[in-house]
């Protein structure tokens, strides 16, 4: 398969906790459990827990070794935009604070314009944004 817009993404993050992840992505902001793995403490196995909407062309992959965790670093400009193409809700913002996630001002102050910001379990920054996607 060509590299073309029919391409599957899979943007893959450490984590520091696969169960407050798993809260945030999915109680949270409703992605679903697309394919999980459990360690069992072998040296190099990792704990894997993918998630997503079953019909998009995109999932999130997040790690961890229980037998050499590597600490997230994300920067306030590691961001995972959902366009919403209308108002955030209110409701959606509060559950995911309610399940592990903070709202944080944007580092840059566009998104703030044009949406809400919240960190996660592990400190990257999902956009919950009012406009839609437009490459033009």
């Amino acid at each position: 398969m060509p590299a073309d817009a029919k391409a599957h993404v899979r943007i893959a993050r450490p984590s520091r906790d696969l169960r407050a992840a798993e809260r945030f992505w999915i109680s949270g902001l409703g992605l679903d459990v697309l394919f999980r793995h459990e360690s069992d403490g072998t040296p190099g196995q990792h704990s894997l827990l993918m998630v997503g909407w079953p019909d998009a062309a995109w999932h999130l992959e997040l790690v961890h070794d229980p037998a050499a965790p590597i600490d997230p670093r994300p920067t306030p400009e590691d961001l995972l935009v959902i366009y919403l193409g209308e108002p955030v809700p209110d409701s959606l913002v509060e559950r995911l604070e309610q399940h592990g996630g903070k709202r944080v001002p944007a580092h840059n102050p566009y998104w703030d314009t044009w949406g809400v910001t919240l960190q996660d379990p592990d400190g990257y920054r999902l956009v919950l944004s009012t406009r839609t996607w437009s490459n033009s």
